[in-house]
């Protein structure tokens, strides 16, 4: 057997550079390149090696570890998962700063491969910076705290183990069941040691994704399930656009006259305008989909996980109506005590509409009214303008005071405008991305999709500060010729944009609509509706006569901050403005762009016929605590228990 004396180090990167998916009649390397934040633990093994053996791979300079994974996370979800970034940084603060972002990449089923650095594995200069010394357990780092957060973990003590690990870690990575983040912990001094590997591991490799098949008794089972049911409603979650079952899904859906609504993952899969497309579903969700997922009889899931704000907390569909779930995993599939078809989505759908040959459902113009409902409340939405006749939409016990917001923000545009006029002035073909916030429940609800897999939600985890560094990832997956626009609220943006200067770095043009409310307007609105006081969600001064911040708001300039950084920065206030600014930005291409937009507090979408399970007030509190945990058991009696 032909060896090659290579570093540990030296011998992952050479592994990374090829490996290759294969999909259908697709096949393309799976890692496009690494994101590297350097520090002790990283930059002298692993550095070393990225420098000698990194020949088709990208490499990236990262400017917060967290923000590096967001990108990498946002790159591999738009790519469908059939490509990856891999991201490392140091021993210690640098690999716990990535924990968050594995988390949402598993929460969101999204493939990252994280590669941080570690402790010495002999221990001999024991403790070293950044160290934490557990004394009950010597063999723990910081890098354990991934455990919980990732599909896969593994230490490489010995560098010869980097060949079982690495086996490991691709099985998962492109696993479409059960994928995730996987963390690859690097002691750094075996970061420098050399072994013989064996050159067939270096050798390129194909990892095939296979569409798992549906059973004939599943099929059998789910079609008797749909065949008795009168008013049928399909959910498209984000196995559709992974699996690429998108005319799959339409053409079933069209077969049988079944409307369907949307998550956030798996809005876009069809375009907004579909007729059988009420759109987003659940406590983020409009009408349509919500007055007819409450009636419906039976409910077809095609890719998704059912979370409480895509099932209402389980409030949202009849405690009669059964359940069929397409889906890869058997976890997934069986949830909601439903009839399980595990299969791929594109494989699944023509067999089941091969089994209902016939079948016909029985909604006489309850499609076509839900949708007129709600297109009228979304005009509505999308022309509210602040004035005299301004109400605003959150029924909370702030929301009379909305206008003396205006004046204390110097505010004249409401979110709902604001976003509906992004929606019509970019382009057709530009994509959007978002994470948290008030604004996933406004794009849910309003954003129009215009064409297909333009819509990059992340909210299986709903991680504030992944928005720009999402948008990023983005741009890598959809290259120069398209825009990306990132929806982000004044909290997010100050959290965490360590990746903007990214992109000034890189040229890279991402479009960053900040919608300034100065606050953390969603919580404030759950905080308030709960019967509570304001605490600590509104961005306020501290007030030397009441201790609390209740002061006036602060008012930030983040157009100076991109500016400042060398990207372009606008800041809105008017419609016009807005409009003006998108238009003017559209010939900018070689560097970041951020619109500053001021608007309304309070001025987002509401609720439409849902509910959100929250830690409602048992005991004590005001009256309207008590009338908030009289709601709570209300909702709680008519919920699906399991």
């Amino acid at each position: 057997m032909k060896t090659i004396r290579l570093t540990m180090a030296q011998a992952l990167v050479r592994f990374l550079e090829n490996q290759y998916v294969a999909y259908d009649d697709v096949e393309q390397p799976f890692v496009r390149g690494v994101f590297m934040l350097p520090g002790h633990g990283n930059v002298v093994g692993l550095g070393q090696a990225l420098l000698q053996e990194a020949k088709r791979l990208e490499i990236y300079q990262g400017k917060n570890e967290q923000g590096q994974a967001h990108v990498a996370v946002a790159f591999a979800k738009h790519m469908k998962r059939k490509q990856i970034m891999a991201v490392t940084s140091s021993v210690g603060p640098g690999a716990a700063n990535m924990v968050t972002a594995a988390a949402t990449a598993t929460a969101n089923n999204i493939p990252v491969l994280i590669l941080p650095g570690d402790v010495y594995a002999c221990r001999q200069p024991d403790p070293v910076l950044q160290q934490i010394e557990q004394v009950h357990d010597l063999s723990l780092s910081t890098n354990d705290a991934f455990r919980p957060v990732c599909r896969y973990w593994d230490r490489i003590v010995r560098p010869e183990q980097l060949m079982s690990a690495m086996m490991s870690a691709f099985r998962v990575l492109t696993d479409p069941a059960d994928t995730g983040a996987v963390c690859i912990a690097l002691p750094q001094d075996v970061e420098g040691e050399a072994y013989d590997y064996p050159e067939a591991f270096f050798q390129k490799r194909v990892w095939r994704i296979e569409r798992r098949p549906a059973t004939d008794i599943a099929i059998e089972q789910a079609a008797e399930v749909i065949r008795n049911s009168k008013k049928p409603m399909l959910v498209c979650g984000g196995g559709v656009r992974y699996s690429e079952a998108h005319e799959e899904f339409r053409a079933f859906a069209e077969k049988f006259g079944i409307p369907f609504g949307e998550t956030q993952a798996g809005k876009s899969a069809i375009v907004w305008s579909h007729p059988l497309n009420m759109g987003g579903i659940g406590v983020t969700g409009c009408s349509a989909a919500n007055d007819l997922a409450h009636e419906a009889d039976c409910i077809i899931g095609v890719g998704t996980r059912y979370t409480d704000f895509t099932t209402a907390s389980k409030w949202l569909f009849r405690e009669d109506a059964k359940f069929v779930n397409i889906n890869v995993s058997e976890f997934q599939s069986f949830k909601l005590d439903a009839v399980p078809v595990i299969a791929d989505a594109k494989a699944a759908l023509p067999k089941l509409a091969k089994a209902l040959e016939g079948y016909k459902t029985s909604y006489n113009g309850e499609i076509e009214a839900a949708i007129e409902k709600w297109n009228k409340e979304y005009d509505r939405l999308a022309s509210i303008e602040f004035g005299p006749d301004y109400v605003p939409e959150v029924n909370d016990a702030n929301a009379k005071s909305a206008f003396k917001y205006a004046e204390d923000v110097n505010a004249q545009l409401t979110q709902t405008a604001a976003l509906a006029a992004i929606n019509r002035l970019i382009g057709e073909n530009d994509s959007v991305i978002g994470a948290s916030g008030s604004l996933p429940g406004c794009m849910q609800r309003m954003w129009r999709a215009r064409s297909v897999d333009s819509y990059n939600m992340e909210y299986g985890y709903s991680c504030m500060g992944y928005e720009i560094s999402g948008a990023l990832g983005v741009k890598f997956a959809i290259g120069d010729d398209r825009d990306v626009y990132a929806m982000v609220g004044d909290g997010s943006f100050m959290m965490l944009h360590s990746e903007f200067i990214t992109a000034v770095q890189e040229h890279k043009k991402i479009n960053v609509c900040l919608f300034d409310n100065a606050s953390f307007g969603c919580i404030n609105n759950l905080q308030t509706a709960q019967g509570n006081a304001t605490l600590c969600t509104e961005l306020r001064y501290r007030n030397p006569e009441t201790g609390r911040h209740d002061g006036k708001f602060i008012s930030v300039d983040f157009a100076a901050i991109a500016r400042a950084y060398g990207a372009v920065g606008y800041t809105v206030r008017t419609m016009k403005e807005l409009e003006a600014a998108i238009e003017e930005a559209k010939s900018i291409q070689d560097r970041p762009v951020l619109f500053d937009i001021k608007v309304l507090p309070k001025s987002m979408t509401e609720g439409y016929n849902s509910w959100w399970r929250v830690g409602s007030v048992e005991v004590g509190g005001t009256e309207a605590n008590r009338a908030a945990w009289q709601s709570h058991l209300d909702h709680v009696r008519d919920a699906r228990k399991y």
